[in-house]
């Protein structure tokens, strides 16, 4: 799992310890296993986000976990054209490869630790495949898509595009050493990473090493969550088991706490955590399929523009590549 390392932690800047008494550690309220399943043209995905209310995970719509799979020649998937509409797309990749287009001119490959940031606002359509060089020769793919939803005052902004390159991201430590942090989007301790978001959030890659406890200060008006990506540990201050894919949905407080377990799969030497949390929208919410809307009457909206051609139209280079809503 290589996204973007260093080889002495030790140098980098360190996270603030919280107040011990000033500091209100974060509660555990549920810890969920998410279920497996297929995307785009038949690719592994866990469901991270599955059975979890809505109002726990706002601002945050849907996450899936793109493998960890080893992918044989001939094997490696993608997802066809496709329209979004009303929210944001984030896809990180940790291993592999993985290519963009979309509509509005936005694309390029991101591989290790690279994040591509896609708000569709008003509407767009967008294409992720392996590259043809990956699916030829396979190989492992690993990485995440989050779904960030936009308030009502900006679901018709003007789509955009943001390549954020691993290198881009801010790197910080543990006090002690024992995990790296890499921050996506959002600030930790003052420490902001590259990506620029319409909802206020926090997006941090976290490597707990063995036997290492990580208690991160958090914003009192975010949600927290946090997602294990590999390894196995503990979570919150009264240590409850949290195993590779599952997720912890902490309460309110102060400071969020994970642990990693001294005895690792040989597979994932350290424990891989996911920590993310925005400031909730509290408006109501209309999912279906790849639009995520206020009322019912707007995803309708939504679909008649997107068979209009109003939600944009396939550059005339990949005009080859059929085009489904997904």
């Amino acid at each position: 799992m290589p996204a973007i390392s260093v080889d002495n932690v030790l140098a980098l800047p360190r996270v603030a310890t919280p107040d011990p008494v000033a500091a209100r550690p974060r509660p555990v309220v549920s810890v969920t296993t998410a279920p497996k399943g297929f995307e785009g043209e038949g690719f592994p995905v866990r469901r991270a986000f599955a059975g979890v209310d809505l109002r726990a995970l706002d601002p945050f719509i849907h996450m899936d976990q793109m493998g960890e799979v080893e992918y044989a020649p001939g094997e490696p998937k993608g997802t066809p054209w496709h329209p979004h509409r009303g929210f944001e797309t984030v896809t990180y990749i940790i291993d592999g490869e993985f290519v963009h287009h979309d509509s509005n001119g936005g694309g390029g490959v991101i591989t290790n630790g690279d994040t591509q940031w896609m708000t569709a606002g008003q509407g767009i359509l967008h294409i992720e495949t392996p590259p043809e060089h990956l699916v030829v020769s396979g190989g492992l793919f690993h990485g995440i898509q989050l779904w960030v939803n936009l308030p009502r005052a900006d679901k018709f902004a003007q789509p955009r595009y943001q390549d954020i390159r691993g290198g881009q991201v801010s790197l910080l430590t543990s006090p002690d050493g024992g995990a790296l942090l890499r921050v996506i989007a959002g600030e930790l301790d003052g420490h902001a990473g590259p990506g620029v978001t319409y909802t206020p959030i926090t997006l941090v890659h976290a490597t707990v090493s063995p036997g290492a406890s990580l208690t991160l200060p958090w914003r009192k008006d975010f949600n927290a969550l946090a997602y294990v990506l590999a390894g196995k540990g503990t979570v919150g201050a009264k240590g409850r088991p949290l195993d590779s894919g599952q997720l912890a949905v902490f309460g309110e407080g102060d400071s969020i706490t994970v642990t990693a377990d001294a005895q690792q799969d040989p597979r994932h030497p350290s424990m891989e955590v996911l920590f993310l949390g925005g400031r909730p929208i509290r408006e109501p919410v209309a999912a279906y399929g790849p639009f995520v809307m206020n009322t019912k009457a707007e995803v309708m909206q939504a679909f008649e523009d997107y068979q209009a051609g109003r939600l944009g139209s396939i550059p005339a280079a990949h005009a080859d590549v059929r085009g489904e809503a997904s």
